[in-house]
């Protein structure tokens, strides 16, 4: 290794929001090093459960959905989200859901009729990340640099100079770049470097986290294993996950309010009256944690930037950690690729903060109130809710209402909007209202470009281009303007004629590299030139 590297990207962080952010940066021919301080290979926390919709999307355009999907629980097994009193107890509701096998074709259940050519995917942690590390690691792009930290770094005008170190023999060296972006976690090191301060809810509940081997475990259910086993009896209240489909599950704790000491509490105790009387078990590994909504007050430095949970920090409800951090990287990546190709004005990186904070505050806000019901419910557990088949039944129909919006949350997925872009070309109608698993595809600027099936049979996603795409619903309706002010400032337009169909009223519909819309109307604007000057960042401030 030398005594100095150089990229136009780098990476502090190279877990599953890294290493995404390298695989898009490759794609559009940047280059990236990412430095990750673990070794290859190591198996990451067991926390995450879940690829959203949205992020299977944007794994579907990197070319790594497939690999993705076919990995974690066996195709066969159940996705479903099951209530019981314990793991091997009674069984009083249950959420629908298709194992991976059945995904692409079964359309029933509370998530399957979603606008997408990628339903989400439930697969853990431990899987994830390696995967998306060694996908990263493989483009030609990036440079992965394991065992590796660093330090600090110093940024000037036209770039950033980081100290770094190799765990493994002590050796320092830096890494010249012309943009870095922390995805260096909760208590990251660029966030404080940046000056970036968290606020919030420092404190929302603790969760005691145990991820366990009980091979004997599934033969003893009463019911069919399902992906999430939500147990509630009056000692304990739980969510257990399926790692392997097999023999390892992850179960989390949550303390009640009166348990403050992690200390004092008597995890294996908990997980008995979790799993029910008679199971063994064995723990692999145990971590306690506190559930909070906090969110930086600034997401970028100059040319620093943070993503993922190095920005924001909030109880996991609805899977929405790890996913909305994906979505901060790809929201950046376009516009950095943009910067250092020449083509996006160095303003354009102040939409990202523009753009991500509302977006984020707004997620946070859902996830906040679905813990806080959550955290109601699980204080109120019936005494007689093991032995009273009543019981059981207003409990379960109480936990479908409350638990089906975060586990099939549409609104999350397809409904957020970024209604103050400097970026966006509005025309003054308002973007549609959604809830966590409610909303209603629309073209108004600044939301998600509506997915259709083409007439082929293609996904619109995959028809269109890697960057700008200008959709035209009626092939009369001349864009030559269009072509020419984007082909006089090198902004890659790729222009696809598509048949009109709902939600798509507008003759012509501009979509951006992230699948955002942009700009829309009946005619080319009358002044092109303004409209690529806005979208590439030359209007703003």
């Amino acid at each position: 290794m030398t005594d100095s590297l150089q990229a136009q990207v780098l990476i502090v962080g190279g877990g599953p929001v890294g290493s995404t952010l390298a695989l898009d940066l490759a794609w559009r021919g940047i280059d990236t090093i990412v430095a990750e301080q673990n070794p290859a290979g190591q198996m990451p926390g067991v926390k995450c459960n879940h690829v959203a919709a949205r992020t299977m999307e944007i794994f579907r355009r990197l070319g790594v959905a497939e690999i993705v999907r076919d990995t974690g629980l066996p195709a066969d097994h159940a996705n479903d989200v099951a209530f019981r009193t314990s793991a091997i107890g009674v069984e009083f509701a249950r959420i629908q859901i298709p194992c991976r096998r059945d995904r692409y074709t079964r359309k029933d259940g509370p998530d399957g009729h979603w606008p997408t050519p990628e339903p989400p995917h439930r697969i853990n942690q431990i899987y994830l990340d390696p995967l998306l590390a060694e996908q990263a690691a493989s483009r030609p792009n990036v440079r992965y640099l394991n065992r590796t930290r660093i330090h600090g770094f110093t940024q000037t005008e036209t770039g950033v100079t980081a100290e770094a170190e190799d765990l493994d023999t002590g050796r320092r060296f830096t890494i010249a770049c012309a943009y870095l972006v922390g995805c260096d976690g909760p208590s990251s090191m660029v966030r404080r470097e940046i000056g970036a301060q968290l606020t919030g809810d420092a404190m929302i509940g603790r969760t005691q986290s145990s991820y366990i081997r009980a091979p004997k475990l599934r033969a003893m259910m009463q019911a069919e294993p399902a992906w999430s086993t939500q147990v509630m009896n009056p000692r304990r209240s739980a969510n257990m996950f399926a790692v392997d489909g097999r023999e390892t599950w992850l179960i989390h704790n949550y303390l009640r309010p009166d348990e403050t000491d992690f200390d004092q509490i008597d995890a294996d105790a908990c997980i008995r009256a979790i799993l029910g009387e008679g199971v063994e078990y064995e723990t692999i590994t145990r971590e306690n944690w506190i559930g909070r909504r906090m969110l930086a007050d600034r997401f970028r430095d100059r040319r620093v930037f943070i993503c993922g949970d190095a920005a924001h920090l909030w109880v996991p409800f609805a899977g929405y950690g790890m996913n909305a951090g994906i979505a901060d990287a790809m929201n950046l990546s376009w516009m950095l690729a943009g910067v250092l190709k020449g083509w996006a004005d160095p303003a354009i990186l102040s939409a990202h903060e523009a753009e991500r904070w509302p977006i984020t505050e707004q997620a946070s806000i859902h996830a906040m109130e679905t813990a806080s019901a959550l955290m109601r419910a699980r204080g109120q557990v019936p005494a007689d809710i093991e032995t009273n088949t009543e019981t059981r039944a207003v409990l379960g129909q109480q936990m479908l209402e409350l638990h089906t919006p975060q586990f099939c949350c549409g609104g999350l997925n397809f409904g957020s909007f970024y209604d103050r872009s400097p970026i966006i070309a509005y025309d003054g109608e308002t973007a549609p209202p959604y809830s966590m698993d409610g909303f209603t595809p629309s073209t108004v600027p600044g939301c998600r470009t509506p997915h259709i099936w083409l007439d082929d049979g293609r996904s619109l996603y995959d028809a269109m281009g890697p960057d700008y795409t200008l959709l035209r619903f009626d092939p009369s309706v001349s864009v030559d303007d269009v072509r020419n002010a984007a082909a006089a400032q090198y902004v890659p337009l790729t222009v696809l004629d598509v048949a009109p169909q709902p939600p798509y009223r507008e003759k012509l519909v501009l979509s951006r590299p992230d699948q955002h819309v942009a700009w829309r109307g009946d005619a080319a604007p009358k002044d092109a030139a303004a409209l690529i000057d806005r979208i590439r960042g030359k209007l703003y401030p």
